[in-house]
């Protein structure tokens, strides 16, 4: 095992530790949820495209109000009020926290001059809040999203880092990456649980579809998809999940949980999405100055299947997901792996 995969590791058993504590002692509606992302084409075998991400979110306990939270500032409550969902009296909400860092390369990252035909450098930090209300079968999910693309992201940093930790070569082109941009986006997602079915007294399936949009220079976008899984003792939750709008979305507890082993549960899943794309700034260059760009692909569809392991509040998934060309150019498409970690507290 390599550096990096111990260090790995070793930070998700440090994070069950912490914030396992009490969680057995309290109600599923009473926990909090942290959720850690990692996704690398390192799965695939390649060092390109959409090489990188981390993405880190909290949510909060359920809410009856959104305005139950006090860490709200209250010039905010007439803004989410005016949400069409947030008012639902049948609904529970959630306020989500997110942290975030992605990073995009060219095929090769041995050439230090601009290669014009490829996908650009880029790097794009960012942080959010998260607005999420949920019934048993339906949950909407609205985020706004802040951040910046270029330098100042720090990701030609992070992705060198990691590559002389691993002591592989570092990458040579991000004097060409685009530049320093604020970043705003809007997104909304909504999931429905359209049918669950348990049978033979272990195994139970459930499908899941959602579909969303995401607005602003970063991305400009709209989406489809679902998701099947099949196990036994699925979570209560509405699905796993990549890095996207809506992302993070639910705690993986099961209903009246206790702390044996009866709440351990494992499911495979196979998921598919196709997203209409009118604008992605990693593929279209910076807004308002020239960039390096390049044509992208006006629809873009992702197969995937994965496996999730669930021990009462603990849920740890891994995604193997296929992507298809996302731009004029790219030889074939991209397989990247995603791993998840859940706690909940």
């Amino acid at each position: 095992m390599n550096t990096v995969k111990r260090e790995m590791v070793l930070f998700f058993l440090i994070l069950i530790y912490f914030f396992q504590g009490n969680a057995f002692a309290k109600s599923p509606s009473e926990l909090q949820t942290f959720q850690v992302f990692f996704e690398n084409d390192l799965f695939g075998d390649t060092d390109k495209y959409y090489t990188n991400a981390v993405h880190l979110t909290w949510l909060s306990s359920d809410l009856k109000r959104y305005k139950d939270d006090v860490r709200l500032p209250e010039w905010t409550f007439p803004i989410i009020q005016a949400i069409p969902f947030s008012g639902d009296p049948d609904s529970t909400h959630n306020i989500g926290i997110i942290l975030g860092q992605q990073i995009f390369t060219p095929s090769d990252i041995q050439v230090m001059t601009l290669i014009e035909n490829d996908r650009p450098y880029a790097g794009f930090l960012y942080g959010g809040l998260a607005l999420h209300s949920k019934t048993k079968t339906v949950l909407d999910t609205l985020e706004i999203i802040m951040g910046v693309v270029g330098p100042a992201a720090k990701s030609e940093y992070s992705q060198n880092k990691v590559h002389e930790l691993r002591d592989i070569p570092t990458a040579k082109g991000w004097v060409n990456q685009l530049h320093n941009e604020p970043a705003l986006s809007f997104s909304w997602q909504r999931k429905w649980r359209l049918h669950k079915f348990e049978f033979f007294d272990f195994l139970e399936y459930d499908l899941i579809s959602h579909s969303g949009l995401t607005l602003g220079n970063v991305r400009i976008s709209g989406f489809a998809g679902g998701e099947i899984r099949l196990g036994h003792n699925i979570p209560l939750d509405f699905g796993s999940d990549i890095i996207h709008a809506g992302a993070g979305i639910s705690s993986p507890v099961i209903e009246n949980s206790t702390s044996d082993w009866k709440n351990f549960g494992s499911h495979i899943f196979l998921s598919s999405q196709i997203e209409a794309v009118g604008r992605d700034i990693f593929l279209d260059g910076n807004t308002l100055e020239s960039s390096h760009s390049v044509d992208k692909k006006p629809l873009v569809a992702d197969f995937s299947a994965g496996y999730a392991l669930s021990f009462d509040t603990i849920k740890l998934t891994y995604r193997h997901l296929f992507r298809t060309e996302q731009f004029d150019g790219q030889k074939q498409g991209q397989v990247i792996g995603s791993l998840t970690l859940t706690i909940s507290f």
